[in-house]
């Protein structure tokens, strides 16, 4: 089930590039896909959660880079940070990601519009991290302001460049360049001290990640990134580091993205994780259904003090 929805996924993604969002019907995605209208329907129920459902593969491959670029590196090396932000706006230039966004913006579509919008503060909360990694947390304060204005100036040199030079817009010397600037504006903005955005503010961009349920949350996300971490080391067909990969991206997801996880779904990608060959990290393993075990315990409660 899975490949067929992703094989819809990347047909659709497709037909939005060549011909537009708007302009593709789901007549021309069933044809084009090769599949009925019932099965469509089976896995999204609107357009729009197919265009959704295209930016989070593309976003969560571009995370899943991100992650590799990370293994066995330090976190504070700026080069490492420039490596990422460079893999990115190359992707995002390959999958045309920006003339998706502009058809979505010009729209009056608002489910779209605010799942972009949280998509922005994402890549923010994103940025701000690595920023605590790069300049440490007695920056922290200033930080989130820092984050702001790279983004800021990365996307509108971006922009000008790929104006001025087309297709031959030098993605590598734009990401340097507003990589270095950001580093003397950080060292400015922390000697004076001087603040606009309390880093707290993500939580009122990002409801659903705040503190009530949040560090549980962490922890998933700390033990998935350790098997993927595994993943890398341990096993050298990037085929098979795809397929564990996706079912953890697919537990993952259903936690933190749904309001009520199929329990059942997970257990059984759990069981498909443990029956691959080759084997992965059994502690790692071990760990997650620990993990699942006391949050579906704790779900239960939840769900059973508010009936009662």
């Amino acid at each position: 089930m899975y490949d067929r929805k992703q094989h819809v996924i990347e047909k659709a993604f497709q037909l939005f590039i060549e011909k537009g969002f708007q302009n593709t019907s789901i007549q021309d995605i069933l044809d084009y896909s090769g599949i009925s209208k019932g099965t469509f329907y089976n896995y999204f129920s609107s357009k729009n959660e197919l265009l959704i459902a295209v930016f989070t593969s593309i976003f969560k491959k571009m995370d899943r880079e991100r992650t590799k670029l990370m293994i066995d590196q330090d976190p504070a090396d700026i080069e490492i940070f420039i490596k990422q932000m460079e893999f990115q706006m190359k992707s995002n230039q390959q999958n045309r990601v920006f003339t998706l966004f502009q058809e979505v913006f010009f729209s009056n579509d608002k489910e779209l519009k605010e799942f972009l919008e949280r998509g922005k503060f994402m890549m923010l909360r994103w940025v701000y991290k690595r920023f605590i990694d790069l300049f440490g947390v007695e920056k922290q304060p200033y930080l989130m302001d820092c984050a702001i204005m790279f983004i800021g100036i990365l996307q509108q040199n971006f922009h000008f460049e790929h104006n001025a030079h087309g297709s031959n817009t030098r993605v590598n010397q734009i990401v340097r360049y507003s990589v270095e600037r950001i580093v003397k504006i950080v060292q400015e903005v922390a000697e004076s001290g001087a603040q606009l955005n309390d880093p707290e503010i993500l939580d009122k961009w990002l409801p659903d990640c705040q503190k009530k349920d949040q560090e549980v949350k962490d922890q998933l996300i700390q033990i998935v990134s350790s098997i993927r971490k595994s993943i890398h080391q341990e096993i050298p067909s990037e085929i098979d580091q795809e397929k564990y990969i996706e079912l953890l991206d697919f537990i993952q997801d259903e936690i933190l993205q749904t309001k009520a996880p199929r329990k059942y779904l997970i257990e059984s990608t759990v069981v498909t994780l443990k029956s691959f060959k080759p084997a992965i990290s059994k502690k790692g393993l071990q760990q997650l259904e620990q993990w699942l075990s006391n949050y579906f315990h704790q779900f239960d409660e939840m769900a059973y003090s508010r009936k009662t």
